[in-house]
């Protein structure tokens, strides 16, 4: 599948060198997301599976800040309104989104700026690398609008990177984490200033590009499937996806570079 096809009505999509960037476009009302850009969001994830050019996508930051969330005239007005039926609809489509970001095997990195919260703190949560800045503000803050903190994962997932009381915390009282918090925690894996940022983001980008990319979609799958397995299970999954990998031509490519003294450059295959 060709990256150039991907003409999405409701974010931006750029294209280059192997890397997609991807940003929500409101930036006059700090880019909350719509029913509309969920499910563009959701369907674009889950067709990068197919689009074997695309090595790495960036979640961006427009206009300073990285997303509002739900919208409150666009969303959160019309959950109101809705039925049992509407509104599981609606929360199963917004999982689906994280299960697709999840379920791509390009690493995602998410580079955060400003607002992030809501909705908008769940996709930095869900991608596999999170940069952040110093003033960078993140909330999990749906207990701020009468709505449990278990929403598209959060309760799964955000324990898993900073931990069961602290992710409590931000869990029960909707509060805002700072950007030295994150770092602090291990949300974010480094802060950089603001204008720094995409720099810091595609540079990352592009080393994770050059690499295996077959063997970092296998990467990828395993840190997913291995948060439920034992231990024994895990080393024996581990062992299966490594002779897999073993059996690429870039394993091969490796070793000739290596035995060359050279730099390998990798294909994906």
């Amino acid at each position: 599948m060709d990256p150039a096809i991907f003409k999405p009505k409701h974010f931006k999509w750029v294209y280059a060198d192997g890397i997609a960037t991807v940003s929500l476009d409101r930036p006059d009302r700090k880019n909350p997301l719509t029913f509309e850009s969920y499910a563009e969001l959701r369907d674009t994830f889950r067709a990068l599976v197919y689009a074997k050019d695309v090595k790495v996508v960036i979640f961006s930051p427009n206009g300073g800040n990285f997303s509002s969330g739900g919208d409150v005239h666009d969303i959160i007005g019309p959950l109101v309104k809705m039925d049992m039926v509407e509104l599981l609809d609606f929360t199963r489509m917004t999982g689906d989104l994280v299960k697709a970001i999840r379920a791509c095997p390009q690493p995602v990195i998410a580079a955060v700026d400003g607002v992030s919260v809501g909705a908008g703190a769940i996709i930095p949560m869900t991608s596999d690398i999170r940069i952040g800045t110093p003033d960078c503000k993140t909330a999990f803050l749906f207990n701020k609008v009468g709505l449990a903190g278990c929403d598209m994962g959060a309760c799964a997932i955000l324990p898993r990177i900073i931990g069961q009381g602290r992710a409590s915390e931000l869990l029960f009282l909707g509060r805002t984490m700072s950007g030295e918090e994150g770092e602090k925690w291990g949300y974010f894996n480094r802060l950089v200033a603001a204008e720094d940022l995409i720099k810091t983001a595609n540079e990352l980008a592009q080393k994770i590009a050059n690499g295996p990319t077959f063997a970092n979609g296998i990467t990828k799958n395993q840190l997913n499937h291995e948060w439920s397995m034992g231990i024994d299970a895990a080393i024996e999954a581990e062992a299966q996806a490594q002779a897999i990998c073993m059996q690429t031509k870039d394993f091969e490519r490796a070793y000739h570079a290596f035995i060359n003294k050279e730099k390998p450059k990798f294909e994906g295959n």
